[in-house]
């Protein structure tokens, strides 16, 4: 049973023998080879592994954004065949609209994304309620009317959280998202995704060089090997929720973090 006591739910998300190659001057590389793990439903899995190994690429795989070599993807009873829409997406940059005042920069896949579209314009109002809860949710209540560079960059990135779950996703992939931040607002966001997921209960996949903030917010931490990436461990994360940042530094998470420090040093060339 995962951290938070949940039922063990059969898979909800399931790579199954994924390679990937890409063309790169003129010949294929290799980016994933032979990647097979399951995520179930309402699990916190993270992802690590050194840079270049292929993290990035899972996460396409499982949006829809790329297709593998070989093997396939299959989130819920489907094979992944394009782009999902029950997704949502956050990356290291934030990648918000300057033009676009926060609360709108929130709104935004509502009004582009079908089939959210039609729905959208019947319940505009409503929608703006939920982006409103949202961004109160992760401590933006005020700075709905601010455009993004009235902001800092750590208000920023939870703007983007709030943009990546505006049509409730069943799945939440973040690339890194917390990686261009300082240490203090860093590990402040651990707290809010932590809070959010608990509330909530989507999906998550993280990937991340931050063994603590894996250990931190994961119920599951894959390790994959240098590129081509390999899986080199699945360790689960046996620690009470909800964690504090006091937390991390008590024995139980030190042993974690050791652990998989090793596994990462096996992992590179």
């Amino acid at each position: 049973m995962p951290a938070g006591g949940r039922p063990a739910d059969e898979a909800f998300v399931r790579f199954e023998g994924v390679t990937l190659d890409y063309a790169h001057d003129g010949r294929a590389v290799r980016a994933v080879e032979d990647i097979s793990l399951s995520v179930r439903r309402g699990e916190f899995v993270v992802i690590a592994g050194p840079s270049g190994c292929g993290k990035t690429t899972l996460l396409k795989t499982a949006a829809g954004l790329v297709r593998p070599t070989r093997g396939e993807v299959r989130v819920g009873a489907a094979a992944v065949a394009g782009p999902l829409k029950i997704v949502g997406m956050a990356f290291q940059n934030p990648i918000l609209l300057p033009w676009r005042r926060t609360l709108d920069n929130v709104l935004l896949p509502l009004e582009i994304v079908a089939p959210y579209r039609e729905r959208y314009r019947r319940e505009q109002a409503a929608y703006a309620a939920r982006a409103r809860e949202l961004l109160a949710a992760v401590g933006l209540a005020g700075f709905e009317d601010r455009f993004p560079w009235q902001i800092s960059g750590g208000q920023q990135q939870r703007a983007s959280l709030c943009r990546a779950l505006i049509h409730q996703p069943e799945l939440l992939l973040l690339d890194e998202p917390f990686g261009a931040l300082d240490a203090f607002t860093r590990e402040d966001l651990w707290q809010v995704l932590q809070t959010l997921w608990m509330e909530r209960r989507f999906t998550v996949i993280l990937v991340t060089h931050d063994l603590r903030e894996a250990i931190f917010l994961a119920d599951t931490v894959y390790v994959m090997s240098a590129r081509p990436g390999r899986l080199v461990s699945r360790t689960p994360v046996d620690l009470p929720r909800p964690r504090t940042l006091e937390d991390t530094f008590t024995p139980a998470f030190t042993a974690t973090y050791h652990a998989i420090r090793r596994q990462v040093g096996e992992g590179r060339p």
